[in-house]
């Protein structure tokens, strides 16, 4: 089903790869204003790319891809390749060490109709419009967004692993505390498996889903401008993924709770509570650090802090679950956030339909604990939902549904750097004779 092909990376030089934690960056999406402003004081740093400002700021990272390429900042590899990208990290509380295992390459870029990407959220325009136009002015995609493939017999791992022997480079430690390596395969025969394998594949998008559709915009318009023209083959068919095996238990999701910053109504707390009586069933606790491990494993169960000493735990009862009644398919209606979205946000707190909860801005949404208590004891918040991680199978049960979730539903954790690894779509780059030997 998924075509993918390998590509010619551009990478810092091999000076530069030595300190390759100088240059790497965030996603345009996850990075903060405070990450910005420091990684911007460094002229080669790749925010320069990914994250551009100013008033023409596409123009501007055309101008510093230019010279980057031109002065050999940036360099080509000559040969094809599927680049290999592991990342170990821990999470609180465990001593164990995860390595995610995937690859990156281009894979075509495919409608939603086509059915063989598939996402789980919905994206705002203004995002996909800034994706498409810095897509559109250098050509050029600088960061992997991240896909989803299911091999349970872990076929391309030993391939993978063997790559690892001999990584390009590594970071120390990024953003997120993790640690990224990058290696490369260039034999021939091995790319091809890595291919067949993923023919008989659909792909989730699991992150990156304003940048997938910049890709789907912008190849929209090169195929309208091309005309009797389009083969197919065209480099701009074509978006950069960081691909992982759902199959594998070092792929983690972390929850993201919500975080109520004003009532939209008037509300006390014994109001508050009376209305999610209603729906839950309402279990008062002493210690709000032991809202995750109390509500862990249990479906439409959740965490409520409103301060002050007062903690609880709800859960919704169960023949109340069937006056959830949104316009939507079984497998996004039986989500613990799904439950959340309807019953506390629409029922209680009286923001009524998906959309008007998408444009809320009374609401905030937080991964880590410890700061939604700490928001609600400084005043900034009136109330923290606690909610429980999605998992990988709820996740393909929505996408193979056809529907999607939530906003905010998944944090696929760690996400991908950016700097590490940039491929080109100018048309020269399928002139290139290698291209041949791995077309379908």
């Amino acid at each position: 089903m998924a075509e993918i092909q390998p590509v010619r990376g551009w990478r810092y030089n091999a000076v530069l790869s030595q300190q390759i934690d100088r240059y790497v960056s965030p996603l345009f999406d996850v990075v903060s204003m405070k990450q910005r402003e420091a990684l911007y004081q460094n002229p080669l740093n790749s925010i320069h790319l990914s994250v551009p400002r100013g008033d023409d700021a596409a123009g501007a990272a055309r101008q510093r891809l230019q010279e980057w390429q031109q002065q050999g900042v940036l360099q080509q590899d000559e040969l094809p390749g599927i680049y290999v990208y592991y990342q170990y990290f821990r999470l609180p509380g465990s001593a164990r060490e995860y390595c995610r295992k995937g690859f990156m390459c281009h894979i075509r870029a495919y409608d939603w109709a086509e059915s063989v990407v598939l996402r789980h959220e919905n994206t705002l325009p203004a995002s996909v419009n800034d994706r498409a136009e810095l897509l559109s002015r250098t050509e050029f995609q600088t960061s992997a967004t991240h896909g989803l493939y299911r091999d349970d017999a872990f076929e391309l791992e030993q391939y993978m692993d063997e790559a690892m022997q001999n990584p390009l480079y590594q970071t120390e430690e990024d953003y997120q505390g993790a640690r990224d390596v990058l290696a490369v395969i260039q034999d021939v025969r091995i790319i091809q498996r890595f291919q067949r394998v993923l023919a008989s594949r659909e792909v989730i998008l699991a992150d990156g889903h304003h940048r997938y559709e910049g890709s789907l915009a912008y190849r929209l318009a090169r195929r309208v401008a091309a005309g009797e023209a389009y083969t197919g083959a065209e480099a701009w068919n074509f978006h950069l993924m960081y691909l992982t095996n759902a199959a594998a238990d070092d792929l983690r999701i972390l929850p993201t709770h919500r975080l109520v910053l004003e009532f939209p109504v008037a509300l006390s707390t014994q109001e508050l509570l009376a209305r999610l009586a209603t729906y839950f069933t309402v279990l008062t606790l002493d210690d709000p650090y032991d809202l995750p491990e109390r509500i862990a494993g249990k479906p439409w169960a959740f965490g409520v802090y409103l301060g002050e000493g007062q903690v609880y735990k709800i859960r919704l009862k169960p023949e109340v679950h069937a006056l959830l009644d949104w316009p939507t398919t079984p497998e996004v209606k039986a989500l613990d956030l799904t439950v959340l979205h309807f019953f506390v946000l629409e029922k209680v707190l009286g923001v009524v339909g998906a959309e008007a909860q998408r444009q809320w801005t009374g609401v905030a949404y937080v991964r880590n604990f410890p700061e939604c208590l700490s928001r609600v004891d400084r005043g900034e918040a009136r109330a923290a939902f606690i909610t429980n991680e999605v998992t990988m199978e709820e996740v393909e049960r929505v996408c193979h549904s056809g529907a999607v979730m939530p906003p905010k539903s998944t944090f696929f954790y760690p996400k991908t750097i950016g700097g590490f690894l940039f491929t080109s779509i100018r048309d020269s780059e399928t002139e290139h004779p290698f291209y041949a030997v791995f077309r379908p």
